[in-house]
């Protein structure tokens, strides 16, 4: 019994002992019983209320998996409580840092330390935390996953409160623990004036919008009030999905956008120059890239046209309309690019660069940033995946590092950055501390509750294993081509101050691609790549397109029709 119900109960029962001595009710030995007798019946009710309120809410699920819960705030206790419905969880502990709730009880459960944890979990076999804290801040999270990063247990949480604020999630669907939260980096409060200038009662534009930076901007610019919004997609699968999904936003918050879905490419000229003067574009979010960097590297010609050139025929596009603003989103891969991708985005800056410094109505920026977590093809879904089949895991190289973003941070930066810009700026992202994929992946099977499996541990659950740099692949990734970077109105957002071409020699060089790529000849597309992009040094010794290795070593020879003259 808790030390507090048995001190007043005690005090009670001397109270009511007392008062009845001083009322002479049947003298001493009479008060002393009649303080006994309340003291049992008092102690007997308030003892057993606590023990019948744990069996409630234990005895329903008592067969289900004990499980311990990090914070015994209000989601921790309506988590004890959703959990008296599942047959499933069985919460059998509490864990708080809070001094003042330690020693307690919660819900019929005792409240314990962190410095307790070790030993209670082996105790009672838990195998599974639960942090039931929505409204703490990612670094705050981060230090408690650091804490319990040795333990053999898997780590689950509730939804972020924003989620419960808005109904998207409910406080009994528990997550695995996300990346972002590894990370700890909390996202700095966005500038309104910044959000609304280029979006609020404007029509807005994205290409690529089913993409995962694609679809992330069209969902924050609906709920920012564009007026019209148009979908650009080449894929029909993505554009269904992300239409369907924005619709029932609009109707879910009652909001008034005119959704635009168009299926096509940026290449297509005529689709593109068509859609921004007849839907009277005002702002366009170029998103629209081929980013996967051996895919590119597979397939040279096509990444080259996509990225390249189809910003190129997008940016005329916006020019004859008279559009006002123009984003390109870019990324770390172009700043001394060791791949086609990188290269290819480099040249599709220094086409927004050169048009920019001819002048016009239209203002040209672009915003660099690295990695997104969970964007498809990154290693966090691969990696997830990989660990629920048991492994092993496959990292490319022991040393890689790269930088990390959530994808609502990085769309909601680009929409910042997009108001910022005078014209041919680039605008880099501050991404925090790059890092190590290694221990990213050992990091997301610990929290999985499983141990890697290695020469040091050779009994572990799950192995990874280096397989090597794939094709244009770099060990670390920069963001400033230059180390000059100037600062912005946005603390995570800055002005990198890097050389441009003038507009005839990138023109030239893009007319020259569209010959290259349209013929598939490659090492044409390469000669010009090197000759265009300062710093690109291609990591593969040759030409890496699938289709150009398996060309004739010559021509066929021509065929005549028999009897022709």
């Amino acid at each position: 019994m808790h030390a507090q119900v048995l001190r007043g109960t005690t005090l009670v029962a001397l109270a009511i002992a007392l008062s009845a001595f001083l009322l002479d009710v049947g003298g001493p030995r009479a008060a002393i019983a009649i303080g006994l007798v309340f003291w049992t019946f008092a102690s007997f009710l308030l003892g057993g209320a606590r023990v019948l309120m744990r069996a409630i809410v234990m005895g329903s699920n008592g067969k289900g998996e004990p499980v311990a819960i990090y914070g015994a705030g209000e989601a921790g206790r309506r988590l004890v409580a959703a959990a008296a419905n599942s047959h499933e969880l069985r919460p059998v502990l509490f864990v708080d840092d809070d001094p003042k709730l330690q020693g307690r009880m919660v819900a019929g459960i005792r409240v314990s330390g962190p410095a307790e944890l070790v030993d209670l979990l082996a105790d009672q076999q838990i195998r599974r935390v639960l942090l039931a804290m929505p409204s703490a801040s990612r670094h705050r999270r981060r230090q408690i996953l650091e804490s319990l990063k040795s333990l053999p247990v898997q780590v689950q949480t509730v939804p972020d409160i924003g989620d419960l604020i808005t109904g998207k999630a409910r406080l009994d669907e528990l997550r695995d623990v996300s990346v972002a939260d590894i990370l700890g980096r909390d996202p700095v409060a966005p500038d309104h004036e910044l959000l609304d200038a280029c979006i609020r009662g404007r029509n807005v534009m994205v290409t690529g919008a089913g993409g995962s930076i694609g679809s992330e901007l069209c969902r924050q610019i609906i709920e920012l009030g564009a007026t019209r919004l148009v979908l650009l997609e080449l894929s029909e699968l993505a554009l269904y999905s992300i239409e369907r999904e924005l619709r029932e936003r609009l109707r879910e918050r009652g909001l008034d956008v005119e959704l635009v879905p168009l299926l096509g490419s940026v290449l297509q000229r005529n689709l593109v120059r068509q859609a921004v003067q007849g839907f009277g574009i005002q702002t366009i979010y170029h998103a629209a890239a081929y980013k996967h960097v051996p895919i590119v590297e597979y397939n040279m010609a096509e990444g080259v046209r996509n990225n390249a050139i189809g910003t190129w025929y997008t940016a005329e596009a916006a020019i004859e309309a008279g559009v006002e603003t123009f984003v390109l989103i870019s990324t770390d891969k172009a700043v001394r690019p060791a791949n086609v991708m990188g290269a290819s985005k480099r040249l599709a800056e220094l086409v927004l660069q050169g048009l920019a410094m001819r002048g016009g109505a239209t203002r040209f920026c672009m915003v660099r940033f690295g990695n997104v977590l969970e964007s498809s093809g990154s290693v966090v879904p691969l990696f997830r995946e990989q660990i629920q089949r048991g492994g092993p895991v496959t990292v490319t190289h022991q040393e890689v590092i790269r930088y990390f973003m959530t994808i609502p941070e990085a769309a909601q930066l680009v929409l910042q950055a997009g108001s910022m810009g005078g014209g041919g700026d680039v605008f880099v992202l501050d991404m925090g501390e790059p890092v190590r994929i290694a221990d990213l992946a050992q990091r997301m099977i610990q929290l999985m509750g499983l141990t890697v499996r290695s020469a040091g541990n050779p009994q572990g659950d799950i192995a990874i294993e280096f397989t090597g740099l794939r094709p244009g692949e770099k060990l670390y990734e920069e963001l400033l081509i230059g180390d000059i970077a100037g600062a912005t109105a946005h603390p995570k957002i800055l002005r990198a101050r890097e050389q441009n071409l003038p507009w005839p020699q990138v023109q030239e060089a893009l007319e020259l691609l569209v010959i290259a790529t349209g013929n598939g000849d490659c090492e044409s597309i390469q000669r010009l790549l090197l000759n265009v992009v300062n710093g690109y040094q291609p990591s593969c010794t040759q030409i890496e397109d699938l289709a150009w290795q398996r060309r004739p070593s010559a021509p066929h020879p021509a065929r005549t029709r028999s009897g022709a003259a």
